[in-house]
């Protein structure tokens, strides 16, 4: 049997312990074993913890019971709570402190659900002051922790400093908020000691922000020149050292500078591209290859590029044939002479020629590059290998002809294929004066090829296509010379078109070779001899157009 008022293993309460209230009933306290007011028994701590079933409800309880002290009839200490406080009764004020334990519940528990004792209502544990949580004997309480004066809460040793310098984790701290006040967390387990970082951490964090500040400043001192400052530069003319630098077609400023960079021309691509943005005439830099000096100033090395001095281009003119251009090259890589032209007859196919051109190339032709070497400006600068130049050439050729749509252009045209067409367009270009001329003399090469033709039934009966087969640029041409020649590239011999071109022609010509005039025009003769070519319909208007030829020439 357990004592009144003890808990198992508990200390007796003393009279004068102010938690020891009045004895639950009118102040006074059972005796050992006895039973208090009211006849109920006491409860055993080993009987189970649930109320009568015949309990009656609170409002049957008033009629001929003891009313418990404290209490008027009918008061509801919960509804004491929400109101405020303690409610008046007819001794006085409640004096706010808590009844006895009820028998045989663990003072520990509040929430014991032992049955209140006869005549009584169940202990508001929440109705006072002292009562959350609820009360313990004196042998199971703790002695509470003195709060902090600034906080409310004991901080420990390491008040005042901050959680990084006492050791401290600012993550854990913020994660215990949520759940409960310092002096609870103790009472689960204690307080968890705190390390200590010594005067060494102070000062390697104090190295590492200096050491960061440094590298911001040195970085942002390297972006401010790289955005805003003067870029590296030479000063003057350059020294007499020479340097080749080979620009290729559509270079930027940027691939300008890094060309001269490389070479030693300039100190940096930054102070080219302003001087080229400094420049009107900057952006008109034309591919090619370049003779300048070492360790010229950026401006210098601009102006000096913009002057054709500079410039080791090889410029093919429109109609050269292909023999001066192999001369040409050999001269520019320093090449025995024939060097290039060997190379062009034995490795053709590997030069990048269109398809449809290689598939239309016969025997007959004497070069398969003419007509494509396309007349342009190209960088050739000993060094090079002449494959590597023509390769270049052809390339740009075979661009711009598809570009044009010369296939297509071809079947629209009546010619058997795009090889036909370059090789009109070539005959325009050798025989036109002037670029007003070449439509009109595509005409003629196209009426004179119409089947049907009674005028000249077939026959082109051109002076060029002679000319290039002889190798020479002749304007008077015997008529025994040219009777007698057999080669398929004389046109007073055989009809139709030459075996191939016989001249790279230009844009002016291709395009007035793809949209001819339509004016009927048969006959054509360079009345003065040199520029001027005038046009006729029927042979007697040129009949006419000859003598005046032989008059201007004194033929």
């Amino acid at each position: 049997m357990t004592e009144y008022g003890r808990g198992p293993g508990s200390e007796p309460w003393h009279p004068e312990d102010p938690l020891y209230g009045d004895g639950g009933w009118g102040g006074q306290q059972g005796a050992p074993g006895q039973p208090p007011y009211g006849g109920q028994g006491q409860y055993h701590p080993q009987q189970p913890q649930q109320a009568h079933p015949q309990q009656q409800p609170y409002g049957e309880w008033d009629e001929g019971q003891q009313q418990s002290y404290g209490h008027q009839q009918g008061y509801d200490p919960l509804q004491a709570q929400y109101n405020g406080g303690p409610q008046p009764h007819e001794g006085g004020w409640d004096t706010g402190q808590a009844g006895q334990v009820p028998y045989g519940s663990d003072p520990a528990d509040p929430y014991g659900q032992q049955p209140a004792a006869y005549g009584e209502e169940r202990p508001d544990f929440y109705g006072t002051p002292e009562a959350y949580p609820p009360p313990e004997p004196p042998g199971r309480r703790r002695p509470a922790p003195e709060p902090d004066h600034e906080t409310g809460w004991d901080p420990g040793p390491d008040q005042g400093e901050h959680a990084f310098f006492a050791g401290g984790d600012e993550d854990e701290d913020a994660a215990d908020a949520g759940r409960g006040s310092r002096s609870e967390r103790r009472g689960r387990g204690g307080k968890k000691p705190r390390k200590r970082r010594s005067g060494c951490a102070c000062l390697v964090v104090a190295a590492v922000f200096a050491g960061g500040i440094g590298g911001v400043g040195y970085f942002g001192y390297q972006f401010y020149q790289d955005r805003f400052g003067t870029a590296p530069d030479y000063a003057g003319d350059g020294i007499d050292t020479k340097a080749t630098v080979t620009i290729d077609k559509g270079a930027t400023g940027g691939a300008i500078g890094q060309a001269l960079k490389d070479a030693g021309v300039v100190k940096s691509v930054d102070a080219f591209v302003s001087a080229q943005g400094k420049n009107p005439e900057g952006q008109k830099i034309q591919a090619g290859v370049y003779t300048l000096k070492k360790q010229m100033s950026a401006a210098s090395a601009l102006e000096l590029m913009l002057s054709p001095k500079s410039r080791n281009n090889l410029i093919i003119p429109e109609g050269k044939r292909n023999a001066w251009v192999y001369e040409k090259i050999d001269e520019r890589l320093e090449l025995d002479k024939g060097t290039t032209k060997n190379i062009a007859r034995k490795d053709w196919k590997k030069l990048g020629l269109p398809q449809w051109a290689v598939n239309n190339i016969g025997s007959k032709v004497k070069d398969p590059l003419e007509g494509f070497l396309y007349p342009s400006s190209y960088p050739v600068a000993k060094g090079q290998k002449p494959e590597d130049v023509l390769k270049k050439m052809v390339s740009q050729a075979a661009e711009e002809y598809d570009e044009l749509g010369v296939e297509a252009k071809a079947k629209e045209l009546k010619l058997k294929n795009p090889f036909e067409l370059i090789t009109v367009a070539s005959l325009v270009q050798a025989e036109g004066k002037t670029h007003e001329d070449f439509r009109k003399m595509a005409e003629v090469i196209y009426n004179r090829l119409k089947p049907g033709n009674m005028e000249t039934v077939g026959f082109l009966q051109f002076d060029s296509t002679f000319n290039y087969l002889m190798g020479q640029s002749e304007i008077k041409i015997s008529e025994k010379e040219i009777k007698t020649n057999p080669d398929p590239y004389n046109t007073y011999k055989h009809t139709g078109l030459p075996p191939g071109p016989i001249g790279n022609p230009g844009e002016v010509a291709m395009k007035a070779a793809l949209n001819p005039s339509k004016d009927g025009w048969l006959y054509f003769v360079a009345t003065d001899g040199m520029n001027k070519t005038e046009f006729a319909k029927t042979h007697a208007e040129f009949l006419r157009l000859k003598e005046k030829f032989n008059a201007s020439t004194g033929g």
